[in-house]
Order: C-alpha cells, then structure tokens, then sequence
C-alpha cells in the first residue's frame, strides 16, 4: 500500500517524516526546490491499513495552492462597472507561483493508494487540505482521501492521527471558500470605486496610488480612529476631593507610615459643594474607626492561553507586534517546541495529560524546581474557561527547548510559564481595610499581607503587593495629621495599543484568531495607520489618510457603516453557520452579497462626502494630531485642527460663524469646541488656541440657546486678573478677579495644610504641626464658616 502524505509546510514535513519514520528515511528531491520528498516505510493498523508495511512519502505545499479570481474580461479596472463585480462569474485556479507543486504532488500521486491530508486544523487548513485533493484526483481520481488531525508535533500525537485519520470537514472548507469569494467580490468593487473616483478628483495626490478596501480592514481602521476621535475631543474636568492622613508607628519600629484614607465619595465635581463639606470636617475633625475588618483573599491564577491572549500579552509585555508574536509561535511550533497556536480554547480537556508536559520543564534550568515541585505535589488543576474550539488545548509547550534564537526564547518563555503559573495554585494574602467617619463623611484605607505566592513565583508578569497597615481599634478616635482639599482633572483616555486593538477585533468579531494580527498589519503597511512605539508599545495614530476615509464613510450616515464592525460581524457569525451546518454556502454568499450591495449604492450615491473628508484632512485642516500619544493627562482642550466627528465641526463651525470674535489673553482668536463627556457634554466653548504649555488659560462656555447670558466666561491660570467692567472672570461670583482668589469658595486650588505641610489649608490635630486657622483669613480664633473676613 502507498501512502502519499501533505503537509501544509516544509518543516512540518520533515517533522512528520523524522516522527514516523523513526529517524530513518530517504530524503528525494521535489519540483519545488523548498518542498522534498521522504520515502520511509510505516505500519498503518486497521481499518486505514492491514498490519503490514506500507510505502510512505511525505511532501508538502507552502499554504495556499489556488487562488480565486474574476475572468480576464473583468481584471483590468476599466473593463466594467465596480458594481458589476458583485455578481461577476469568478474562477479557483493554481496560482501560477505554485504550478511546481502541482506537478510534485500530481507525480507522487499517480500511483498513490491513498492521500492523507497533515494541513494545520483549522478552517484554512481544511481549505488547503481540499486544494491538495483537488489536484491529486485530476490524475487518480479514485484516491482514497483521509485526514490526519494533530494539535501538536511531537510523537504520541502524530502517531495517533496518523492511525486514526478520518475524513476533510466539507463544511470547514465551504465557509472558507464563501470568506474568499465575499472578500474578492467587496474589496475589488470598493477598491476601484474608491481609487478611481479619488484619482479622478484629487489627481496630484492620488495620480498612482490604490486606496484599497478590506471588509476586516476598514473596520479594524475604525477602532483606531473612533479612539483616536476620543483623545483629541477631550476636554478634562475639574474635580475635588478631599484627602485624609495619619502617620502611625508599628509596634518594634522607630519610624511611622503614612496611612492615606480615601473619601468614600471619590471626588465631586462641584467646588462649591467639595468646600461646604470639606467645612464640615475641618469644623468637626475628629475621626472614628467605625469598621475593621481582615479577610482572606487570593488572586487568581491565569487562564490557559489562547491565541488572542498570546498576541496581546506579546504585545504588552514583550514589546512585539502580534504578527511578530505569531509568527514565532509557529516557527515553536514547527519545531515541536509549541502545541498549535492558533486556537480559541481556554479550558483543558479533562483527559490531558498534565504531568508529562510539565516533566519536559524538568530539563530547563530556568525553572526546573518549580516543575518539580509541581510534580512532587503543587500541581492545581487549570481554570476552566469559557471557550472550546473543540479542535485545539490552549498553547502549551510541548518539548524543552533548545537551539532557538533570542526572540523565540522570549515567546517560549512566555508560554511555559503561563502554562506552569495555569498549574499552580492562586497566590493568597490576608486584606485588612478600615473605614473611618469625619462629620458624617466616610473614608477607608486598606493593607495587603501576602502569605502565598504560589503561581507568582513563576509569572513574573502579574504583581500583587500592598501596603500593610499598623493597628486600628473599632470605635478609636484620633485627630489627622492631614485633612486637605485636593483639585484634580479627568484624564483623558489613551490611544489604542495593539494589545488594545486586538481585544476589540476579537469581541466585535473582526477577523479570526489567526487573521487578526494579519489584518492589523495590513493596516499598516496601506499606511492607513502608523505605529508609534513608546516603552514596550505601539500606539496606533491614524494617518490623515485614514482619518478622512473613515470619517466621510461615518458621515454618509449608513444603518451599518464600512468603518463599524457590524457587517463583518455578521459574515463572521454566517460562516461559523456554515461550519455548524445551519446555512448552506449559497445562502450565505447571498444573503452577504445583497447586503454590500445597497451599501455600495449608498456610497457611490454620496461619495462626495467622502471625497470633501479626506481633501479636508490631506490638506490640513483636519490634520492629524500626533504629539502625546500615550499621554493620559487632563489638562488639554480640543485643538482647532483636531479630528471631530462630522456633527461636531457642523456645530463648530456654526458657532464660529454666528458668535462675536473673541479673543484670549494671547490676544489669538479663540478656537471653539465641543465638550464630549461629564456633566456638560455636548456643550459648546472657546478656549485659547496655543499649545498646552504656552495656553493662558482662557476659557468660556458659549451661550447657543439665547436663554444664558452672553458667554459665561472662567479663567483658569495665567495673566493678570481682569479689569471690572467686561465679562466677569470668576465663574463662582462673577466678580473681576481669579476663580483661584475667589474669597466665596477660598480658591481653586488645593486647600493644603499649612503650618508644616506646604499649601494653603489647614492642618488637623496631633503631631502635624498645624495650627487652628481659618483655612479662609488664615487667622487664628475661629472657624472658616463663621469667617468674619471673607
């Protein structure tokens, strides 16, 4: 019996054939210089074989055999209508780079008895396994067909699927074959719709470049510009808080900590009601401990490791981009040093044979006692998650590695000391929090003893570390050594990592666990986004490129937008359909077809609008801000050229239009804006348009409705106070002069302790060093609420 034997890769064949052979085979050429033959006997058990010696050749392709593509008539961009293209016949062929693989597969299986198909298992895999197929039966058409499926590359495993082939998973096969023919049919259209008209209009800046479409693509562009949307369009708050400390001895230790209580009600976003009742506690300081409590508590061990978990924590923590991650995951794999790692499950089957594994990790010196002690006892079962692909365990090691570059070490580092912290018991500590009452106001502090590290001696990556607290009594009563009122700012949010942007591809359905990293690269390299590394990261900024794209497809005003995940979504769910045998493949195709059909027609209708978006953003006036990408301060308003959604610069521009010019102590025309969050989103300002480091801290909310007063006007910093007469200054009383000396609510800044602490305030009781003066008049006799000087 001849046994004709395809992998999906070189390596891997060379693996299967080391593996079932024993180590001895002959090695042949093939027709392909990259892809050889191995020629070794094997002993192939019933129902596949008989018991007896049979000839085995191992080969392989290099992925993809075919491709699918539209007929002559229709490649060449002015031979039809874009719109023609979604119901254009299309055709699957052997790509012309691949025709030696062809021939090498059609020669070893001319006189094949049967073809075993060893691709990846997944979808594509399946797909690839079926294009083998597809070649072998033009020149023997009654071959027997089989389908080894493997999780890993190492002895048992290869064995076993070998002696347990069975068959291709038509299903698997159909859902790709729809995914290839839907990505054909929506790019090309939209590609040329997008290439040709941008070049018909804006000729010097799109003369020889393809702006091209991609169903996965675009969304994936929407992300990074919706957050980027985000960043530029904040505009940060005032809030105020107040803070509470004690410095307290332990018992055996000459120098005291400082405990710090947190208010109970965080901070409140009003001055006003922040200084009525930070009055409160400094009128009635004295603190009671009116809970004590200590309780046990752990953190958890991580899950076992999915693909998508792998990317992100490779990005985050190994300073990779996730293909880069990716792909040397599959060179591990390739090696035998990796189980497969494109999977989506997070629980192990309960069979899987944990002590084997971890008794490989015996042999590494880098963590060889902590195997040991697993095995000698440790050992925890893994958490269970909450997904099965029911194809593939989570990313495992499989073998100790060895002779592998710096890069892989640092993946397969990762790997394996997910997979031994996974085995581990949860690290356990003992939590003590305190809560205590001012004048009705509550605060608490807490402290964290570790007991256990457990899996934390393993995963550096996780930190669990607190502060231990000295004693406190239940009903003990005690004067701070700090009461302060504190201002602080929302901060605004940070762009996307790619760490960031592979959570929201997965959650939204955009693209596979083996396709999202490809996708994000993609991305990039079409220069629709640019990576900007800082420490380990990559932010993502979009291009103004980008930008204009996505916000002239936002502004067309589509139920389901080509920038929005919700269309890819669908397909996604259909073709998981497809695999579950609930929807045939020409439904899907279909029904996907008529879908991007009427949104085509929509965007060719209106495609002036994205044509005005992306003029307006390659020519600078919506140009793409890049400075600060990780910055997560608050203290930045809106710039005029920054990135907006169309809505918002309609009411911008209209304030513009309609409102006085107004100008800030710069003496610059102030630049309007619209507030995105808090308790005045969606309210419309002037502020002082230079940069954050050179602004005077001029700033008004603008009256739109004609009910307020003119503008309501606050200057925050900077500059002598106004003159009487004008706009009033202090948005608290009106009067001419600085929020910040505002007598009504004794500044904007922090009130801070005085008399050893620094600021402006006031100091509580024992061993601070203060002294009891109105935090208003800074006079001693009498409280800050019955102030005879304020």
């Amino acid at each position: 019996m001849r046994v004709l034997c395809v992998a999906e890769k070189p390596s891997i064949a060379k693996e299967l054939a080391r593996i079932l052979s024993g180590g001895h085979f002959d090695n042949r050429a093939g027709k392909n210089k990259f892809c050889r033959n191995f020629d070794f006997q094997y002993r192939l058990p019933p129902p596949l074989g008989d018991n007896r010696d049979s000839e085995f050749t191992v080969t392989s392709v290099l992925g993809h055999l075919t491709e699918t593509d539209f007929l002559d008539e229709f490649r060449r961009w002015s031979s039809c209508d874009p719109f023609a293209l979604f119901d254009a016949p299309v055709v699957t062929q052997v790509t012309s780079n691949h025709r030696q693989l062809e021939r090498n597969l059609q020669a070893e299986a001319r006189n094949a008895d049967m073809l075993m198909i060893w691709t990846d298992c997944d979808r594509e895999g399946e797909h690839i396994g079926h294009e083998v197929v597809e070649v072998c039966r033009r020149v023997n058409p009654g071959l027997q067909v089989s389908r080894a499926r493997f999780s890993a590359i190492i002895p048992n495993q290869i064995h076993n699927a070998c002696r347990q082939a069975n068959d291709l998973d038509m299903r698997m096969v159909n859902a790709v074959t729809v995914r290839q023919v839907l990505d054909l049919r929506i790019g090309a259209a939209f590609t040329r719709l997008m290439t040709l008209t941008l070049q018909r209009r804006m000729e010097e800046e799109f003369e020889k470049k393809i702006i091209s479409y991609g169903p996965c693509q675009f969304p994936t562009l929407g992300f990074v510009v919706d957050q980027y949307n985000r960043v530029q369009s904040f505009v940060p708050e005032p809030f105020w808080k107040i803070e509470v400390m004690i410095e307290r001895f332990f018992e055996d230790e000459e120098e005291p900590v400082q405990v710090k209580f947190t208010w109970g009600r965080n901070h409140v976003l009003d001055l006003p009601i922040a200084v009525l009742l930070y009055e409160e506690t400094v009128n009635k300081p004295t603190a009671t401990v009116v809970k004590v409590e200590t309780k046990p508590t752990t953190k958890r061990k991580p899950y076992p490791l999915t693909t998508v978990e792998l990317q992100k924590a490779g990005s985050r923590l190994l300073g990779m981009t996730p293909k880069r991650v990716l792909d040397l995951a599959e060179k591990l794999y390739q090696k035998g040093f990796l189980s497969y790692p494109r999977t989506e499950t997070d629980e192990y089957d309960p069979q899987f044979d944990f002590m084997s594994f971890i008794q490989k990790q015996t042999h590494d010196n880098a963590w060889s006692a902590y195997a040991q002690k697993l095995i000698d006892g440790d050992f925890e079962r893994p958490r269970m998650g909450r997904k099965n692909d029911k194809a593939h365990p989570p990313i495992h090691p499989t073998a100790a590695a060895i002779n592998i570059d710096t890069d892989e070490r640092r993946v397969y580092e990762f790997v394996t000391r997910r997979f031994l912290a996974s085995c581990s018991s949860d690290a356990k500590g003992k939590e003590t929090s305190v809560e205590i009452e001012i004048a009705g106001e509550y605060f608490s502090a807490s402290g964290l003893i570790v007991l256990e590290r457990n899996y934390l001696d393993i995963y550096p990556y996780d930190k669990w570390a607190g502060k231990k607290l000295p004693d406190f009594q239940l009903g003990e009563q005690f004067m701070p050594d700090v009461c302060e009122l504190e201002k602080g700012s929302t901060t605004k949010p940070k762009l996307l990592t790619e760490a960031d942007l592979v959570g929201l591809m997965d959650n939204n359905g955009i693209g596979t666990d083996a396709t999202i990293a490809e996708h994000i690269a993609k991305v990039i390299e079409r220069e629709y986004v640019i990576a900007k590394k800082e420490g380990k990261e990559n932010f993502l900024i979009p291009s103004s490129l980008g930008v204009g794209l996505v916000e002239g497809y936002n502004a067309i005003g589509f139920d389901r937008s080509l920038s929005k995940p919700h269309l890819r979504r669908e397909t996604e769910h259909r073709l998981e359909l497809i695999c579950e045998g609930q929807q045939t493949k020409a439904e899907v195709l279909s029904t996907s077809v008529e879908e991007y059909k009427e949104v085509f027609i929509k965007a060719r209708r209106d495609f002036d609008t994205v044509v005005n978006s992306v003029t307006e953003y390659l020519h600078g006036q919506g140009e793409v801000q890049q400075a600060s990408w990780a910055d997560d301060g608050g203290s930045t308003l809106a710039a005029s050229g920054a990135t907006r959604t169309a809505a918002q610069r309609q009411r911008i521009n209209a304030v513009a239009r309609n409102g006085r010019t107004v100008r800030c102590n710069c003496g610059l025309e102030a630049t309007c804006g619209i507030t995105v969050s808090g308790p005045n989103k969606d309210r419309a300002y002037r502020a002082c348009p230079n940069t954050r480091n050179a602004r005077c801290g001029f700033f008004e909310w603008v009256n739109e409705d004609g009910n307020r007063p003119a503008a309501e006007r606050s200057m925050v910093g900077g500059g002598p106070a106004p003159s009487s007469g004008g706009f009033g200054a202090c948005f608290n009383c009106g009067g001419s002069h600085w929020v910040r000396d505002c007598a009504d609510v004794a500044g904007e800044s922090s009130s801070r302790s005085r008399g050893g602490q620094g600021g402006g305030g006031r100091s509580l009781g024992g061993g601070g060093g203060g002294t009891d003066a109105c935090f208003k008049c800074n006079k001693l006799g009498h409280w800050a609420s019955n102030c005879p000087n304020a």
